[in-house]
């Protein structure tokens, strides 16, 4: 009783599409208002100094950091080995977290969140709908230099 596979029924896999690139995310800087972001394992001592070169960085391009948001994680929640992974692949911070920095954007009206990590297209995509601002690592915004 083998039904034969039906032919229209997907589209097909094969062809010659070209593959989709994710382009260099630009924000522009001149007065624009960002909430800067980092996500820190509890190892790494200096995530203070990180942090203030971020904002020394957007502030040479012409950004303001209207907020600091820091989010570390612990030896606790999984282990040594674990410390380096995000708490989530669809956000990289925990879920009260990207509230708290919601919130944080909605009241100092911020024009965009700035993660001091590298985020990936599906990441950036997430995190700005539920910021409801645009989202984006610092490497991807100011180039990798």
């Amino acid at each position: 009783m083998h039904q034969p596979r039906r032919r229209g029924r997907r589209a097909s896999r094969r062809g010659t599409a070209e593959p989709v690139r994710p382009a260099l995310y630009q924000l522009p800087f001149e007065g624009a208002d960002v909430v800067l972001v980092g996500f820190f394992s509890g190892k790494q001592k200096d995530y203070e100094t990180v942090m203030a070169e971020a904002a020394a960085r957007l502030a040479a391009d012409g950004g303001r950091v209207v907020a600091r948001i820091v989010q570390r994680r612990g030896v606790s929640d999984g282990g040594v080995r674990k410390m380096s992974l995000p708490f989530s692949s669809r956000t990289l911070l925990r879920q009260g977290k990207v509230r708290e920095v919601a919130h944080v954007a909605d009241r100092t009206d911020a024009d965009a969140v700035v993660f001091t990590n590298s985020l990936t297209e599906h990441q950036r995509l997430s995190l700005t709908a539920l910021l409801g601002r645009p989202a984006v690592g610092l490497a991807d915004l100011l180039g990798s230099g």
